[in-house]
């Protein structure tokens, strides 16, 4: 393949190195790298590089490429998947097309394909999370009434219901995807094919239509960064980074309220795990097992960072094959927690009774009785706290339930502070201590009233919808820039009619 270098590989970098990268870009690359072959062909014919019959010729050969035989005869093209795709056609030929692979590098080839894999399996899996957010807010919507207790510093603060929760977590889906499809709008607009090595190309190449031909919106404009740049896969690793930090924090809650002491989840069989020696238990190990892999998304996104840094700013190996070494293996944990959450929200199921009757056995309106003993009774906010306290104290001294609460005890602690002759009675300070309607005193957008939870779904379908509609004009061009590409019949049809 070259005159410069007279012996094969080692056989040692052969079986560590060269051969493990030439099965997976079989594996994976291979298809786009036809892909770029047959636009390739196109520009040659459009600039009269060569002729119809040629390209003809070209393209039939491109299609009789087969994984198996690049496999097979790889060695003699030193384990090289582009020397061996470069050879298979040529072989196929029978006779040589003089202009043909004229003005032409791996460097952008490769990038090429490599962010063609990338862009489909973003694709793929922002399909994924789109369908667990949809699921999300229909548990959200089916549990806007259900009652359970917030915590904070691990202690029972105030009362929440599950839909509430849950919108926080479809939020952060949400918000995920948004910053996905942003990232996916930035790979599109960068198609590297035409950089060349890193300066450009010597021949008018249409870089644009090439895109165009590859579904994407746009050529990335800067011949250097095109192939130096794996600023895509940095992204990449941000925003799936970024969704493993606060899922994590999801499932530790879900972890807790699974646990014997809440008791708040409950799972089908199929769903949880036993102990070897404790027949009592049923243990959880979907929520760890999500939680584990979490970490997973952040040591990836470390390792793509280390991987880049203190390299020279042009194509090396380094960086466009070990530093983006674990990119398919963060794809498949990404794909793994989606698939595991999918799982867990489509057989969930939430203890009503439990969580109501932890929300009575705590004084969880301590809040609502500070607040109206200043707004409706004139006491200073900091004192009705004061009084809000010790009221709370003494009944959990004398034992009497949230449920139960005299207005004598009330009206004794308020006495002792200089106030009498309040003007709430019984019925008031039971209401103000009822959890099931603690739901509905909260009026402010964003809160747990249900109709406030109802507008938050409202509003993240709203602004989902946006996105979506970015993300499916992008890969209803990819598929049909396929389609295109494939019906294309040199001399005859536009690949961009």
């Amino acid at each position: 393949m070259t005159g410069r270098v007279k012996s094969p590989p080692h056989e040692i970098m052969n079986k560590l190195i060269l051969y493990p990268q030439l099965l997976f870009e079989s594996d994976n690359y291979l298809e786009h790298y036809l892909s770029i072959e047959k636009v390739l062909i196109k520009s040659y014919e459009e600039m009269n590089l060569i002729n119809t019959t040629d390209a003809v010729k070209l393209l039939e050969s491109v299609k009789s490429v087969q994984k198996e035989n690049i496999i097979k005869s790889a060695y003699s093209n030193m384990n090289d998947i582009a020397f061996s795709i470069e050879k298979a056609i040529d072989e196929n030929l029978g006779k040589p097309v003089l202009n043909w692979h004229l003005d032409r590098s791996r460097n952008d080839l490769q990038a090429c394909g490599q962010l063609m894999y990338a862009r489909d399996s973003w694709i793929s899996l922002i399909q994924k999370f789109q369908k667990l957010l949809i699921e999300l807010w229909a548990l959200a919507s089916k549990y806007k009434r259900t009652i359970m207790p917030g915590y904070t510093h691990f202690q029972t603060a105030q009362v929440m219901s599950v839909g509430f929760y849950l919108t926080a977590i479809s939020r952060h889906i949400q918000k995920t995807l948004e910053k996905m499809v942003l990232c996916l709008e930035s790979i599109n607009e960068s198609c590297p094919l035409g950089s060349g090595a890193m300066s450009g190309q010597e021949y008018p190449w249409d870089l644009e239509m090439m895109a165009n031909d590859l579904g994407f919106d746009s050529f990335g404009g800067h011949a250097l960064v095109c192939v130096a740049s794996r600023d895509w896969i940095l992204e990449i690793g941000e925003n799936l980074a970024f969704f493993g930090v606060n899922m994590s924090r999801f499932m530790t809650d879900m972890m807790n309220w699974g646990s014997s002491e809440y008791q708040f989840l409950h799972f089908p069989d199929e769903l949880v795990g036993i102990s070897s020696s404790m027949p009592q238990k049923r243990n959880l190990p979907i929520l760890e097992r999500i939680r584990g892999k979490t970490s997973h998304l952040i040591s990836y996104y470390q390792d793509f960072m280390l991987g880049q840094r203190n390299t020279p700013f042009s194509n090396l190996v380094e960086v466009s094959k070990e530093s983006s070494s674990n990119l398919p293996r963060l794809f498949q944990t990404a794909n793994d927690i989606a698939d595991l959450l999918l799982l867990i929200f489509e057989n969930i199921d939430f203890n009503i009774n439990k969580m109501k009757k932890r929300c009575e056995e705590d004084y969880l309106g301590g809040f609502t009785l500070a607040n109206y003993l200043s707004a409706k009774e004139g006491i200073p906010y900091r004192k009705a706290q004061v009084i809000s306290g010790e009221f709370i104290t003494l009944a959990i001294n004398e034992g009497i339930a949230p449920k139960k609460l005299p207005i004598l005890l009330l009206s004794q602690v308020c006495e002792r502070y200089g106030y009498k002759q309040l003007q709430i009675n019984q019925a008031t300070l039971v209401d103000i201590f009822d959890p099931e309607k603690a739901l509905f005193v909260k009026i402010t957008a964003g809160s747990v009233h249900p109709e406030e939870v109802n507008e938050i779904i409202e509003c993240q379908k709203r602004q989902n919808a946006e996105f979506i509609r970015r993300f499916n004009r992008i890969t209803e061009k990819v598929t049909e820039a396929k389609q295109r590409l494939n019906k294309w019949v040199p001399g005859k049809e536009n690949v961009n009619d």
